[in-house]
């Protein structure tokens, strides 16, 4: 796995367990440390699941913390509206944005057991209206995240409908951050905080695919990102570009309607279209060559169709147009660089840091480990190394990644490492490392999504892992709510 030796041949992951105080992972108690000059206001951009476990993590490190969030509830992209964009595609600046990207039929592709953070286990509890699933559906996340706020006491943290528009370096070093109701399109008011934490995701500003003709194509085009339900393609010839767990999971359900599904990816090798196993209406093509003013849509494989829709589910963009660094935080094709360990730009740190960028990966928990890090880094019971040590260690990852034909867009996937990155972080925190059967199970079921996609979300064969976790959970749950044996 090339991406494994990139990591590890630059030793990311390779500084050894300090000497850490571990904090209590009770949610009920835990100890708050004293007001004192190393306790600092902090702003944290976004209250979905990267937002909300940064606000608990510096309540508890002893920061004050104001989280500001242009949604009128918490959750983040785990909100579900049948809303979509004006824009089908999302290129449109002046268009109406819409933040979550969830389909109606959603299921999440990672068992509950995974999931959840470290210390509050995503378990099925007896109440009205829950999804006691294994893989729940996207409501039942929320309804975790609500919970997860109630318990730690956050939603006094947050000021719901305001929207950041501008975040920037003042001269005495602290942050200014504008804001604005989003409803009145009020005055902005600025404040000023001693660091802030941007948590506001990455999935909705869309990446589309770029492809020769398009121009002049006469079909319509439309991002995974204004999907919620089949119906629109009732009866139509549909090329869906993607093969990730969205397209997935998207191609089947609309092949149930559309009247052909054309899948193109960048993994479909056999040079010749192959029809999907158990469906007759589904094909798999390689990467698109190029379109025509005739409809056509004319694959590398050398087939064409006449298509009328092209759906891409082509992933997202980071984007932070509130940002102002001068230049010194850049996006670029998807590198949010220079960041150290994927959360400090050397230039700023600690004052400014990211939560969340890293993908293909297990999110809730990473975000608990990095925004426990930050927070001990900005309190100073933690230490960085030095501007120049930092710098030199991006630019040996980013040499790696250079030397190893590694794309730049590639620069914040985890993939197989993610549990490297989670122990080092760990380690840095004082926190024990992962759990084994998180691990196994982990990889157990990305097995199982690749051999079964039909089936791996109501059938399993990791029951003993299921055992362990349940053994694990019960230290983290009251009594009240243990898992019945």
């Amino acid at each position: 796995m090339i991406l494994r030796s990139v990591i590890s041949s630059n030793q990311l992951y390779s500084r050894k367990l300090t000497h850490m105080t571990l904090l209590s992972p009770t949610p009920s108690h835990f100890h708050m440390p004293q007001n004192s000059p190393k306790n600092k206001n902090v702003a944290v951009i976004g209250a979905g699941s990267a937002g909300l476990v940064t606000a608990r993590e510096l309540q508890r490190e002893g920061h004050s913390v104001v989280v500001f969030e242009r949604e009128n509830q918490f959750g983040g992209t785990w909100v579900y509206t049948p809303a979509t964009e004006s824009d089908p595609i999302g290129i449109d600046p002046k268009r109406e944005i819409v933040h979550s990207s969830l389909y109606s039929s959603l299921r999440v592709n990672l068992p509950r057991e995974v999931m959840g953070y470290r210390d509050y286990p995503f378990v099925a509890k007896k109440k009205p209206n829950r999804d006691p699933r294994r893989y729940p559906g996207h409501k039942e996340v929320l309804d975790y995240l609500e919970d997860f706020a109630v318990d730690f006491g956050l939603i006094g943290l947050v000021r719901f409908g305001m929207e950041v528009g501008h975040v920037g370096l003042l001269e005495n070093g602290k942050w200014k951050v504008s804001s604005k109701k989003r409803e009145n399109d009020a005055v902005f008011v600025n404040e000023e905080y001693d660091a802030v934490v941007i948590c506001n995701g990455h999935y909705t500003e869309p990446r589309t695919a770029d492809i020769p003709g398009i121009e002049v194509w006469p079909g319509k085009q439309i991002h995974s990102h204004n999907y919620r339900v089949p119906d629109p393609f009732r009866d139509q010839v549909v090329v869906l570009i993607g093969s990730a767990a969205s397209a997935t999971d998207i191609s089947r359900e609309i092949a149930e309607v559309a009247k052909e599904v054309h899948i193109s990816s960048r993994s479909a090798t056999s040079g010749v279209p192959l029809k999907l196993p158990s469906y007759d209406n589904v094909w798999q093509h390689s990467m698109i060559e190029s379109v025509g003013i005739d409809g056509g849509v004319n694959f590398r494989d050398g087939s064409k169709v006449l298509a009328d829709i092209i759906l891409h589910c082509t992933g997202y963009k980071y984007h932070f147009p509130f940002l102002e660094t001068n230049g010194l935080v850049t996006v670029d094709d998807n590198r949010v660089g220079p960041l150290y360990k994927h959360i400090f730009p050397p230039a700023f740190a600690p004052s400014l840091s990211f939560v969340g960028l890293p993908w293909k990966v297990i999110p809730f928990p990473l975000c608990e480990l990095q925004s426990k890090w930050i927070a001990g880094v900005l309190s100073g019971r933690i230490s960085l190394p030095s501007k120049e040590d930092m710098n030199a260690d991006i630019e040996a990852l980013y040499s790696s990644m250079e030397t190893s034909c590694i794309p730049k867009r590639y620069t914040h996937n985890m993939d197989d490492c993610q549990f490297d990155y989670d122990d080092w972080l760990a380690a840095e925190c004082g926190s024990p490392p992962s759990e084994e059967w998180r691990k196994q199970m982990y990889f157990i079921s990305r097995k199982n999504k690749k051999t079964q996609p039909e089936t791996y979300r109501d059938q399993w064969d990791d029951d003993d892992l299921i055992i362990q976790a349940q053994e694990d959970f019960v230290k983290y749950i009251p009594e009240a709510q243990k898992l019945s044996k």
